[in-house]
This record gives structure tokens, sequence and C-alpha cells, in this order.
């Protein structure tokens, strides 16, 4: 473990937070679509019916 640091000399940081920070946006949107694709967890639909729309 002492050692760790070493894989940032193999792999530039920037470019390790840039892909991470891709991918957990890409991440997330895709959650959203998925809850919002199923009856259960729609909220625009549940906001719509609780207010008459």
């Amino acid at each position: 473990m002492a050692n760790f640091y070493k894989i940032w000399l193999v792999f530039d940081p920037r470019r390790v937070f840039v892909v991470q920070g891709v991918f957990l946006f890409l991440l997330a949107a895709m959650i959203h679509l998925v809850l919002l694709s199923t009856d259960g967890f729609n909220w625009f639909e549940m906001a719509a019916a609780a207010n008459g729309g």
C-alpha cells in the first residue's frame, strides 16, 4: 500500500478525473432515465396526477 502513489506515474491525474466525472455524469443520467421509465418512480407523472393534470 505504501507504493500506491506510483499509479499516478502511469496515469495522468487530469485525464483520470475528467474520465471519472464523465462516467459519473452518464451513470447518473442513466439511473434517472431508468427510474423515469418505471411506473412507480416516474415523478413527472406523479406530480401531474397530484395536481390534477
